[in-house]
């Protein structure tokens, strides 16, 4: 049988662990530039698609199911709803490689700055 400083304590720890879960680390939450290795490593919406071309209209290749990863480099493509034509090219959680429209990610301009053009 459960005592009422038992259920409560677990509620706080179920608290705690879903908060540690669902927040990216600070440096992840605040990063978002191009790196020694080339490659620009940000922010991204989770559940991002990443699409065969650079166009909703193209087959859908799989998912960014985390909130941080790395993009290799950009290209010009249908406009989005990040008021541009940018796509970045990454490879999906799933190992297929997939364009991702600018808006899915949380760059400061659009081409990241020092990320090569694909």
């Amino acid at each position: 049988m459960m005592t009422r400083r038992m259920t409560a304590a677990l509620g706080v720890f179920a608290t705690a662990a879903l908060l540690a879960l669902s927040v990216p680390t600070t440096a992840h939450a605040a990063e978002c530039g191009v790196r020694s290795d080339g490659r620009l490593y940000c922010g991204n919406t989770v559940g991002a698609k990443g699409y065969a071309d650079r166009s909703y209209r193209s087959a859908t290749r799989g998912t960014l199911t985390t909130g941080f990863n790395w993009f290799v480099c950009w290209g010009h493509g249908d406009p989005h709803q990040g008021q541009n034509d940018i796509w970045y090219w990454t490879q999906l959680d799933n190992g297929q490689w997939g364009n991702v429209p600018a808006v899915s990610l949380h760059t400061g301009q659009d081409p990241a700055p020092g990320l090569r053009q694909c």
